[in-house]
């Protein structure tokens, strides 16, 4: 799988990042999600997990196309924060070859979500 990055959002060691990949579909890397709270309500198969990126790094999306601001809170997006960040659940990244063109800290990782999807999270401007 071939990424192109998008964006990133950083500072103070931080580095939730989007990517789009060849296959019709993004990578989103960002903080692990170990809230037991958050955790329970949720329903995850084997191969998906969750992660806390802030809502801010959807902008990047413009950079693929996609114009306009995330209205509709739907899956991908299970969640939202007190403080506005998003929690992403999706396919866990697992493939060593799509791993490697990515810096990923041990407190973060990465999930693929379908490229359709995301677009139904968006409102045009």
């Amino acid at each position: 799988m071939r990424l192109t990055f998008l964006g990133k959002s950083s500072g103070g060691g931080q580095s939730p990042t989007l990517y789009s990949t060849d296959q019709g579909s993004y990578i989103v890397q960002g903080w692990i999600v170990t809230d037991s709270s958050i955790l329970s309500r949720l329903h995850m198969a084997d191969e998906e997990t969750c992660i806390e990126i802030p809502a801010v790094l959807m902008a990047h999306l413009e950079k693929d196309g996609i114009i306009g601001e995330v209205t509709n809170i739907a899956p991908p997006i299970v969640y939202v924060k007190e403080n506005g960040n998003y929690v992403v659940q999706g396919k866990r990244v697992d493939d060593a070859d799509t791993l490697a063109q990515m810096d990923i800290p041990d407190h973060e990782t990465c999930v693929e979500l379908i490229k359709a999807r995301i677009i139904a999270l968006v409102q045009a401007d």
